[in-house]
């Protein structure tokens, strides 16, 4: 037992050291990234007055709201059109929502590359000679590809509190002749909205720190990942160690907000249930 406890503890060092030690060294006084001179916050102060980092910052934050924004919406209307189907239909459309989580970061971006560009090469000849405008790879092509995979994302958490959800409410609320609509807005949608929310929370999340998908569709838009990414090609500073810490720790913020979330309705239900 002692044995899997320190098995247990050494795959966490081995798991979080890396970052660690970039959250560690973000704090150095020093030019290089590994050679420390002491404790500064310096390089958060230069990293957020590089306006072409609060550039790639801003435009991280647009594509990250949109695509929580669109994925929420879509997700929970896919999740409740799925809760009515039944039989061999609904076990395709499960596995193709699961597909949509599993198929690679890499195969997402080269297939949306692929697609914008054949659709461009169509439509673009016609819209130019109407409006003269051609379509171009930038941000709204990033969130068209990150609402690709987030929807699923949404549809398997909004799907999951559906299941757990009391459907006597539902039931007395269409004994006492409230319209569908009334329904939802007043019974369902309460219901489901820490579940809503924490699916936009975790879509917001992937958005934000996606760099592969992005890298292949955000055309001339740069967000803070690809900045990241060239800026490495350069060498790693400390200030490249302050990105990545505030990426870091925004990531773990959401992702620790939508696990409250999720886990203070399901305490609430197994209250009123108790």
């Amino acid at each position: 037992m002692k044995a899997l406890r320190l098995y247990v503890v050494f795959i966490y060092i081995f798991l979080y050291s890396p970052i660690a030690i970039i959250v560690i060294y973000s704090f150095n006084s020093g030019r290089y990234a590994m050679d420390w001179q002491g404790f500064s916050t310096e390089w958060y102060g230069k990293a957020l007055s590089n306006p072409l980092i609060v550039e790639a910052l801003l435009t991280s934050l647009t594509i990250a709201g949109a695509t929580a924004l669109i994925s929420a919406v879509i997700g929970t209307l896919a999740a409740l059109g799925l809760q009515r189907v039944k039989g061999l239909c609904r076990n395709v459309f499960d596995g193709l929502i699961y597909i949509a989580i599993m198929v690679p970061s890499v195969v997402i971006g080269i297939a949306t590359l692929v697609a914008f560009v054949t659709l461009f090469d169509i439509i673009n000849p016609f819209v130019e000679a109407v409006l003269a405008f051609r379509f171009q790879m930038g941000m709204w092509t990033v969130i068209a590809a990150h609402v690709l995979f987030n929807i699923a994302v949404v549809c398997l958490i909004v799907r999951a509190r559906l299941a757990g959800m009391d459907r006597s409410l539902v039931e007395a609320s269409e004994d006492l002749y409230a319209t569908p609509l009334g329904t939802f807005r007043q019974v369902v949608l309460p219901l489901l909205l820490p579940g809503i929310i924490a699916g936009a929370l975790l879509a917001f999340t992937f958005s934000f720190e996606d760099f592969v998908i992005a890298f292949f569709v955000a055309g001339s838009d740069i967000t803070l990942p690809i900045y990241v990414y060239s800026s490495i090609r350069r060498g790693v500073t400390p200030e490249i160690n302050a990105i990545g810490t505030i990426v870091l720790m925004t990531s773990f913020t959401l992702l620790i907000a939508a696990q409250l979330i999720m886990r203070d309705r399901k305490q609430r239900r197994v209250g009123a249930g108790g």
